[in-house]
């Protein structure tokens, strides 16, 4: 089954985005990643299609997703760093594209400062949001933004609200909460489990669970 299965990256070569790829490969799936730098292009594999753009250009993202199945984005600032609207920028033009490529399925990562209607924060991640929000005002604003496109879309999303990533190729057990944050820290690798996991698994769909390793 998922040999048919191809699903357009992005972020895929982040530091997350790297753990993101290697487990697709591993588990079955081919993929279209978008990279911005030529550069940063991963060792060639029979699995991977290279398409070079930005997310910020509607047309290099309708190009990633077609003839795609699926999307997947662990979308950084990068380096150097995008405008702090990208979050957004890049949200509209992908339910664009899937849309229009009757996409179904995206599943997405973004920080743990990003709030729901849902939620019941404790004190260390009411603390993290406050402090992000004073800190990076303009992005912790807009990844808040990118939730309300996805709430008031008719897509499948999943929005992964996460702590530290550590890179590593350990992955511990994870934990998963709707309302708060259950740890400090999530595995690149335990975290990329999860976003290939979601592929599949219907149990989160157009909802922003926390997780975090146990």
């Amino acid at each position: 089954m998922k040999q048919h299965i191809k699903v357009a990256v992005i972020g895929g070569t982040g530091k997350s985005g790297k753990y993101l790829v290697q487990q697709l490969i591993q588990q079955g799936y081919f993929i279209k990643l978008l990279v911005r730098n030529p550069d940063h292009a991963p060792i060639q594999n029979p699995r991977i299609k290279i398409v070079h753009g930005n997310v910020t250009d509607y047309a290099a993202v309708h190009a990633l997703l077609e003839d795609c199945q699926a999307v997947i984005s662990t979308l950084g600032l990068g380096v150097p760093a995008s405008e702090p609207t990208i979050f957004s920028q890049s949200t509209l033009h992908i339910l664009k594209a899937m849309h229009d490529l009757n996409i179904h399925r995206y599943v997405v990562t973004t920080g743990l400062n990003v709030d729901t209607p849902f939620d019941q924060k404790g004190l260390q991640a009411a603390y993290g949001t406050e402090w992000m929000k004073k800190t990076f005002p303009a992005s912790t604003t807009n990844k808040q933004d990118e939730y309300k496109l996805l709430a008031a879309s008719n897509v499948n999303w999943t929005m992964v609200r996460l702590p530290a990533i550590e890179q590593t190729q350990e992955a511990p057990s994870i934990q998963i909460n709707l309302r708060d944050c259950p740890g400090d820290k999530i595995s690149a690798t335990s975290l990329a489990n999860f976003l290939v996991g979601q592929l599949t698994d219907e149990s989160y769909i157009r909802q922003a669970p926390f997780i975090a390793n146990g």
